[in-house]
């Protein structure tokens, strides 16, 4: 059965997630970028991707609230990926975080981490999926050294309201929620049926990479997807390197959003050998048009 929830929202709705890249650098960090963090905000709830050295005072710097996260997501268990896990859990206990907080990751991850009042650690595996309220995670497995998993993040099936077919048929204010729960109301005499004037819309689905050289795995994990971020730690005049490291290069993250049939791609997770990323955003879009470069700080939605 499929996840519905039901929403009353005037056309056209805002969009669900609210994407915050905190840190779009590679192994080290530069003047301009921070390492790897990204914090999606839905509803009133943070989920960081990622947890790089200095997150947390990236965080401050661009209003993202530590203690309104719900869960972390480790892409993999090298340092670059998670070393800000641990001042940010000791900032979150200086505050007297009490609400439970979820960090998932690879399999060994919990005797990284160790153990915390509020911290529960989930190991994953390929195909895990975690229900949150309105969204769900799914991870997938994808090719790095060492192994590492994307994630994807897919909100529950929506039924929207036909606002002017309900309001000219009577319904106002809180019979919007009434016909909800009931299914139909008697308005003015006449039965009005709940799925007479609403749709059901899909919603949105982000997925990120991780670390990864190109595989089949992201491509079947990311079909159809709205938003794909994806890791470009190379340009072409290294293709030896990414191969070597298993990374990918900016042209092969964009052949990657092609292969999904993605409907925007985001890159990140560029190498300090490149002070800007206006070539690897070339490199992207000659694959795939619909491109953007991230840069700390940049934010969208999906």
């Amino acid at each position: 059965m499929s996840r519905i929830s039901i929403l009353y929202c005037p056309i056209p709705y805002p969009a669900m997630f609210e994407i915050t890249f905190l840190g779009t650098a590679s192994a080290m960090p530069t003047t301009e970028r921070s390492l790897p963090a990204i914090a999606v905000r839905h509803g009133g709830d943070i989920f960081l991707l990622d947890c790089g050295e200095g997150t947390q005072r990236q965080m401050m710097r661009y209003g993202v609230s530590y203690m309104k996260i719900k869960a972390i997501l480790i892409t993999h268990l090298h340092l670059d990926h998670f070393l800000g896990v641990f001042g940010l859990l000791e900032t979150m206990r200086l505050n007297g975080r009490q609400e439970k907080l979820l960090l998932f990751c690879q399999p060994g991850g919990k005797a990284v981490f160790g153990r915390k009042d509020f911290l529960e650690v989930v190991e994953v595996s390929d195909g895990f999926c975690h229900e949150f309220p309105g969204f769900s995670v799914r991870a997938f497995a994808v090719q790095h050294a060492g192994g590492s998993f994307g994630f994807c993040l897919e909100e529950s099936e929506k039924v929207r309201f036909y606002e002017e077919k309900a309001k000219g048929l009577g319904l106002r204010g809180p019979m919007f929620t009434e016909i909800q729960q009931k299914g139909s109301l008697k308005v003015s005499g006449k039965v009005v049926r709940l799925k007479d004037i609403t749709y059901r819309q899909k919603g949105a689905k982000i997925a990120f990479s991780g670390d990864t050289a190109p595989c089949a795995s992201l491509a079947k994990a990311a079909k159809g997807i709205d938003l794909l971020i994806h890791e470009s730690t190379f340009g072409s005049d290294r293709q030896g390197e990414a191969k070597k490291t298993h990374h990918s290069t900016a042209q092969q993250a964009g052949l990657a959003a092609k292969k999904a049939g993605a409907k925007r791609l985001i890159i990140t997770h560029f190498s300090g050998r490149y002070a800007s990323t206006k070539e690897l955003l070339e490199e992207a879009r000659k694959a795939f048009p619909n491109a953007e470069a991230a840069h700390d700080g940049y934010k969208t939605t999906a």
